[in-house]
């Protein structure tokens, strides 16, 4: 098989060829139609997670180079363990989507479906190979979504960017109609939020960006109004437009500047999403939670069910089409700089492999 993969960290990404491996179990070998470019990727390519503090989070302590990166699959099943070759529905020849936020399987968090809380994660294209590779080993047919109905260049998308908006418009759902929820930073993860947010959460919306086609996307998207976070009255104009401040913000970005905006806009008794991993850290007066009556909570991609939730979503026509560029796979390193680089991808790019 030929591999599209990190050769050094936050260096050359190129080709290289291994053996296509042989599928034992329950494991699916999936040969990989299409595969998108996501911003956890480029921190992957970096080699570490910024922690703050000048503390980081290596790359190298989970996987060895080369590495192929890459978790919003699409693709057609290929051959089929023994003990998976009885899976309901699942037929060599047939395309689905990836679930790649996989668990070990064994402990109660997987048992419960929670994966993406599994302490041993082997989750594909972050500890195991991804769709950067023209194959991968999934290893339960249960990983396995069909998308009958939708363009796969946009199906590969909700593994990552569509769950992982849905998963945190749900920490959100409690809002009324006439509430504002903030949506900040709409790469294509926020604008897929903006997208969902009237189906999950049903409140007003507005959405913050320093790019303004980014902006111009989101009002299109479904946005009430669209403001400049890095505008120097930012938060004033936030609060004049909602009435006070939004009852609850997502950050998509993740970085000390998105938070420390979301902080300051949201009303009291307001309501704070984390998302995003820029890195980075802030400080924050202590006395803001109880004097402000401030919820601050994380979100972290989605689970299998929210998989299967948000492809149900864009069948029934609720979720529009985010705008993709397609690249072949074998450009991963320029789509890779061109998203680190910044307001040079206005949606999401997906990698095609031959």
């Amino acid at each position: 098989m030929r591999q599209i993969a990190i050769m050094e960290w936050g260096g050359k990404v190129g080709a290289v060829d291994a053996p296509t491996p042989e599928p034992t179990g329950t494991e699916v070998l999936v040969r990989v139609e299409m595969c998108g470019v996501c911003h956890s990727d480029v921190h992957i390519w970096d080699g570490y997670f910024d922690l703050g503090g000048g503390r980081k989070w290596e790359m190298s302590s989970a996987v060895d180079l080369p590495f192929s990166p890459g978790h919003e699959i699409v693709g057609t099943v290929a051959a089929m363990g023994p003990d998976a070759a009885d899976a309901a529905g699942v037929q060599i020849g047939r395309s689905y989507v990836v679930y790649p936020w996989i668990g070990c399987g064994t402990c109660s968090r997987c048992a419960g479906g929670e994966e993406l809380l599994c302490d041993s994660p082997v989750s594909l294209g972050v500890r195991c190979t991804g769709g950067y590779a023209d194959h991968i080993v999934v290893p339960h047919p249960r990983y396995l979504v069909p998308y009958d109905g939708l363009a796969k260049e946009l199906a590969c998308t909700y593994a990552c960017s569509g769950i992982t908006a849905y998963s945190a418009l749900k920490k959100a759902e409690h809002l009324q109609a006439d509430d504002w929820l903030a949506i900040i930073g709409v790469g294509g993860v926020g604008l897929s939020a903006v997208q969902l947010a009237d189906a999950v959460v049903g409140s007003r919306v507005v959405a913050a960006d320093i790019d303004p086609a980014k902006r111009a996307h989101a009002l299109t998207a479904g946005a009430e109004a669209a403001l400049d976070n890095g505008a120097e009255d930012a938060v004033k104009e936030a609060k004049r437009t909602t009435g006070g401040g939004p009852a609850a913000a997502i950050d998509f970005v993740g970085a000390p500047a998105t938070f420390e905006y979301a902080t300051s806009i949201v009303r009291r008794g307001g309501l704070v999403v984390v998302v995003g991993l820029f890195g980075g850290e802030v400080t924050l007066p202590t006395m803001t939670f109880p004097n402000k009556l401030l919820t601050i909570t994380g979100s972290y991609v989605g689970t299998l069910d929210d998989l299967k939730a948000v492809i149900a979503l864009a069948q029934a026509g609720k979720l529009a089409p985010i705008p993709v560029t397609q690249v072949p796979a074998a450009k991963a390193g320029e789509a890779l700089s061109d998203l680190k680089e910044g307001g040079k991808v206005v949606g999401r790019v997906v990698l095609v492999h031959d």
